[in-house]
């Protein structure tokens, strides 16, 4: 297992700009910290679940059928390069419209976030599982990406006017390195490197 580029991978979806991380910045903006860590909780609890749900559905299917990893793996791939293309292609300075951060919209957008949704069906799969199938392997990867996002959104939150400001301000160079490093982990999961080593 690259444990560098599954480590990266998870860094750059959930630190990039993304319908959550924007609406945390806009909230701690117009409404405070206070009122944006209820939409944090609910964003982070929803977060954690999807990472769950996606282990054990995923865990069956290539219990199941091999042949599903395979396919992740593909498919994983394709969804990073497509984070690559869109994140390199972001516009940050167009701000999420306000709206009310409430634990409930937190958690509601996060399930109801591609981004996230596609993000939590293929990490643990793609990266983790065709190397680990342990019930408390699984387990422990699955505490980690949760707090790898947790991390994220509160660091939004509580250094969204900064980051906001200087993503802005290096909006092309911040999103090529970004596009750059998620085209790197699209190599690693494809497993064009294993082909390649025998």
């Amino acid at each position: 297992m690259n444990i560098a580029s599954f480590l990266l991978y998870c860094v750059i979806v959930t630190f990039t700009p993304g319908p959550s991380n924007i609406v945390i910045l806009a909230a701690v903006r117009q409404e405070g910290f206070r009122q944006a860590a209820k939409y944090i909780a609910g964003a982070s609890i929803a977060y954690s679940l999807l990472v769950a749900a996606s282990v054990v559905v995923n865990r069956e299917l290539v219990t199941g059928m091999p042949v599903v990893l395979t396919v992740l793996r593909i498919a994983g791939s394709l969804f990073i390069l497509y984070l690559a293309y869109q994140i390199y292609r972001m516009d940050v300075s167009k701000a999420a419209a306000k709206q009310t951060a409430s634990f409930m919209s937190g958690f509601w957008m996060q399930l109801l976030n591609p981004k996230v949704v596609l993000f939590t069906i293929t990490v643990i799969p793609i990266y983790v599982m065709p190397y680990y199938s342990s019930g408390w392997v699984l387990a422990l990867f699955v505490g980690l990406v949760s707090l790898i996002g947790v991390a994220a959104y509160f660091s939004w939150g509580l250094f969204g006017t900064l980051l906001k400001g200087i993503l802005q301000k290096y909006q092309k160079i911040s999103n090529a390195v970004f596009a750059l490093l998620l085209v790197y982990s699209a190599i690693m999961v494809s497993g064009i490197t294993d082909m390649a080593r025998g």
